[in-house]
């Protein structure tokens, strides 16, 4: 059985921007892209556990603000040559504009 909560509605989530949502297993990164695509990711960098929120979006990737990783947003894996990968969430948005995402079936 999935899990699917509501987080808000799209025009909440800045464009090539993020909205954070709090869990009880840490926090998940919902980010909009450009395309108006949605993708969700945990929030935090592989490789020292960088706020990937706060990162720079760009095409359907982010870079961690810390020290600049790229990740690629539909599957959380870093850019060659890095290495290291965060788990995505099932994410949707409904007719009327509200945005769901699912919590029970997390991919790593």
């Amino acid at each position: 059985m999935s899990e699917w909560i509501e987080i808000g509605r799209l025009e909440d989530i800045p464009v090539r921007g993020a909205r954070v949502v709090r869990t009880p297993d840490g926090e998940v990164a919902v980010f909009r892209t450009g395309d108006d695509r949605l993708f969700a990711l945990d929030n935090r960098c592989p490789h020292k556990d960088g706020p990937l929120s706060e990162g720079i979006v760009f095409d359907h990737k982010v870079a961690c603000p810390l020290h600049n990783w790229k990740i690629e947003l539909e599957t959380g894996s870093a850019v060659a040559p890095d290495e290291g990968c965060v788990r995505t969430y099932p994410v949707e948005v409904s007719a009327e504009g509200v945005v769901r995402l699912c919590l029970a079936q997390a991919a790593a």
